[in-house]
């Protein structure tokens, strides 16, 4: 068994799942290289089961799909024996119930209790147009599998919109099935930290907080990063070398998770020009996109649902949500390679681009998104015992929050996120804008609520009289982890 890093609310609703006394049906979704197929087959080849696994192919027509079931069938159950492909969902299913039936039965005789595990894995590629997976799916599973207390039934895919719309709401035979949902996000800080120690690779929190910027935390992008290379050399061989593992993972990225993979990466690359996101009336405005019939209102929620944006209401606003991208490899490629796709990189392409103006503006996009991903750990370090909601805000006339916490003590805190490579200095004229922004936000806002204001800085702060007159609390790196 390989070794599951992290996860372990994950861990523990499978724990659950294999201990319960009646048939499960598990939807297990999060974008692709997040390790779910990773997950499933790790946690139970440690279990007591029966696992039979079939994945699906991602342009493979019906036929293709069940001669892979039925390569699987016999991988599992006749020893390798070669098996003829039915020609539909509905036999295989019933193949394999068959098959089921008969492993139970013999398990009965040898005194085994053994559970017996269901995993459709890539689902939405399995359900080829017109194949009728999903009716056979929900016959299959409303008349013989959820019967058996034994049977765990868990379907994964990357596009999540596909499983939320046709199997946890799905509107026919399979609606309110599923027994259990999981999102699988990717890894934290500290959980990439505790990955690349189990690869042997130790660096430095800021090099891991550099590397996190450029390709977030995804378990497979984190593969890539070799023993003995400082961040900004791992960077420039995984995503800037001309011959990158990840060149052509933004195109693939979108593929496999969108039909029409063109019109949400426009989408992506229009909100990710503003820093504090678009308003949907921006994005109606400025986008190409049919707006009809409420697409633009699908689109961005199933980019949300895949993590690649965010959308949030800023604070003490009752209408209007905003949306701001989120993904950090989507923020690197759009601001450093799509521009330079076509061009040949230079070895030393990365460094270079350290030493611009424009890194500055982009690691604190970065850095801000990263942020918005701990805020458990920046309210901890806040010491905060009473949030209880936490935003952005801003105003027409252009002053912003960062993030803002709101809380049942009758305060609020307001976060600066600044990412500099020195502890931050705050200036006389750097004070003076705080104090600004700070009476703005009571002016506007018509707050009674006492304002602190808190700094979170990537590599700490300068604690000279600016920075002890106005600053009430200081999350620096660390904290993060």
């Amino acid at each position: 068994m390989g070794t599951l890093i992290g996860r372990k609310p994950e861990i523990q609703r499978l724990e659950k799942i294999y201990q319960s006394k009646e048939a499960e049906f598990l939807v297990l979704y999060g974008r692709r290289r997040i390790g779910k197929t990773f997950l499933i087959r790790e946690f139970f080849s440690n279990k007591d089961c029966l696992f039979f696994q079939v994945t699906g192919s991602q342009k493979g027509n019906l036929k293709k799909q069940l001669s892979h079931f039925a390569d699987s069938l016999s991988e599992t159950f006749t020893h390798g024996v070669p098996m003829k492909p039915t020609s539909s969902w509905e036999e295989s299913f019933k193949t394999l119930t068959q098959f089921i039936e008969a492993q139970q039965t013999q398990d009965k005789k040898d005194k085994k209790d053994k559970k017996i595990v269901i995993f459709l894995d890539e689902l939405p590629w399995l359900s080829t147009s017109k194949s009728g997976l999903l009716d056979a799916l929900d016959y299959y599973w409303n008349h013989y599998w959820s019967r058996n207390s034994k049977i765990i039934l868990a379907v994964c895919g990357s596009s999540a919109s596909w499983l939320i719309k046709n199997i946890i709401y799905n509107a026919g035979g399979l609606h309110n099935r599923c027994t259990a949902e999981i999102k699988l996000l990717p890894f934290n800080l500290s959980e990439t930290e505790e990955f690349l120690t189990s690869q042997n690779i130790k660096l430095k929190r800021t090099h891991i907080l550099d590397i996190y910027m450029a390709m977030g935390g995804v378990p497979y992008y984190l593969s890539y990063v070799e023993k003995g290379l400082t961040a900004t050399e791992n960077i420039q061989r995984i995503l800037c070398d001309s011959n990158a593992p990840l060149n052509d993972e933004f195109t693939k990225l979108f593929k496999s998770l969108f039909k029409n993979s063109n019109v949400y990466k426009e989408l992506v690359k229009l909100i990710s020009t503003k820093k504090e996101g678009m308003s949907r009336a921006e994005l109606e405005e400025k986008s190409k996109l049919s707006i009809g019939g409420g697409r633009l209102s699908e689109q961005l929620e199933q980019l949300e649902q895949t993590n690649f944006i965010n959308a949030y209401t800023p604070w003490g606003k009752e209408r209007g949500t905003y949306y701001k991208v989120t993904d950090e490899f989507c923020l690197f490629f759009l601001h450093w390679l799509e521009s330079s796709k076509s061009k040949e990189r230079l070895p030393d392409f990365w460094s270079k681009q350290t030493q611009k103006p424009s890194y500055q503006a982009w690691a604190g996009y970065a850095f801000e998104a990263i942020c918005q991903k701990h805020i458990a750990q920046i309210i901890s370090a806040l010491n905060i015992q009473s949030a209880e909601a936490v935003s952005a805000w801003r105003d027409k006339a252009g002053a912003q929050i960062d993030l803002l916490i709101d809380r049942n003590d009758d305060a609020i805190t307001l976060c600066e996120i600044k990412y500099t490579d020195t502890p931050f200095s705050i200036t006389k004229s750097y004070a003076e804008e705080l104090k600004r922004k700070i009476e703005i936000f009571k002016t506007i806002t018509k707050t009674k609520k006492e304002i602190f204001m808190a700094l979170i800085s990537a590599n700490g702060a300068k604690e000279n009289q600016y920075f002890t007159e106005i600053i009430n609390g200081l999350v620096t790196l660390d904290a993060l982890f």
